[in-house]
Formats: C-alpha cells, sequence, structure tokens
C-alpha cells in the first residue's frame, strides 16, 4: 500500500471485539491534532464511535497536546466528528441497533497525506472466546518454533 503511513492500531480492540466490517472513514482534526498524529502521541485504547443525529462522533481518543503550540493548543479528548456518506451511515444505524454491535476504531492512518479512520462495526468477544483465541496464538507460535528447530537441525 504506497502513501500509507499508520500512526496506530487498536490492538486491545481485537483482543475484546470481534470485527464483522471494516471500513474506511476520514476525520475532521485541528492543525495542532495532525501535527500531534505526525509525532504519532494518541491512543485508541478507550476510544468509540457514536452516532448522533444522522452523524458519526469519535468519543475518547486521546491525542496528547502539540508541545510547540503556542495559545491554540487543542483539547486532548474532545469529541470529533468522522466523514461518512449518508447511506454509510444509515447501514450503520441499521446495525448498531442489532444487540452486541459497537463501532470502534481499528485503526490510524495516513493516506496521500490525510487522516483517516478504520472503523469497525464490532462484537464484544465473551471470555471464553478470547482464551480460545489466545490458546489457538500459542499453538501457533510454538508450531511455528517446532518447525523452525526441525529444519534448523537438518542443515
Amino acid at each position: 500500500m504506497s502513501g500509507t503511513k499508520i500512526i496506530t492500531d487498536n490492538r486491545k480492540a481485537r483482543h475484546n471485539y470481534t470485527f464483522e466490517d471494516v471500513m474506511e472513514t476520514g476525520i475532521v482534526l485541528t492543525g495542532t491534532e495532525v501535527k500531534s498524529l505526525r509525532n504519532g502521541q494518541v491512543n485508541l485504547k478507550d476510544a468509540y464511535a457514536q452516532i448522533k443525529n444522522g452523524e458519526v462522533f469519535l468519543m475518547q481518543m486521546h491525542i496528547s497536546p502539540y508541545t510547540h503550540a503556542y495559545y491554540n493548543n487543542h483539547d486532548p479528548l474532545r469529541t470529533r466528528k468522522l466523514l461518512l456518506h449518508k447511506y454509510e451511515i444509515v447501514k450503520l444505524i441499521g446495525k448498531t441497533k442489532e444487540k452486541g454491535y459497537s463501532l470502534i476504531p481499528a485503526k490510524l492512518y495516513f493516506k496521500q497525506g490525510k487522516v483517516k479512520v478504520a472503523l469497525a462495526l464490532a462484537r464484544g468477544k465473551k471470555t471464553y472466546d478470547k482464551r480460545h483465541a489466545i490458546k489457538e496464538r500459542e499453538a501457533k507460535v510454538t508450531m511455528g518454533r517446532l518447525n523452525r528447530q526441525k529444519h534448523g537441525s537438518d542443515d
């Protein structure tokens, strides 16, 4: 993917949720917010999206204040508007009315100089699902390690 630079990835959300659908959205930011994002000073850990009056807003995303700004700095936890087409918002409204669905930012990245948010329609995982995912990941790592040892000793 040329012209794409990942700012941050929401790994905690990947652990706590199963992503059903991911869509790319734009986001309304101020100048100091963009400068802080270029420095990688952002936290998506507790962030979520909410639909109000036919518009989608990103809540609880923490962008640290820009260190070199003098008087015109931004509020780190302010609500930020996401830019979506009307038909996408209508689709999201229908899906989020279903039980258990949330809108979670999965990734924040620059695409051709513009900040984009990968917004995921997600369903919360149960505790046993999380344990199962951890067990599968550990088994995969162990198999890879055993495979490397087996092939490394033959040489």
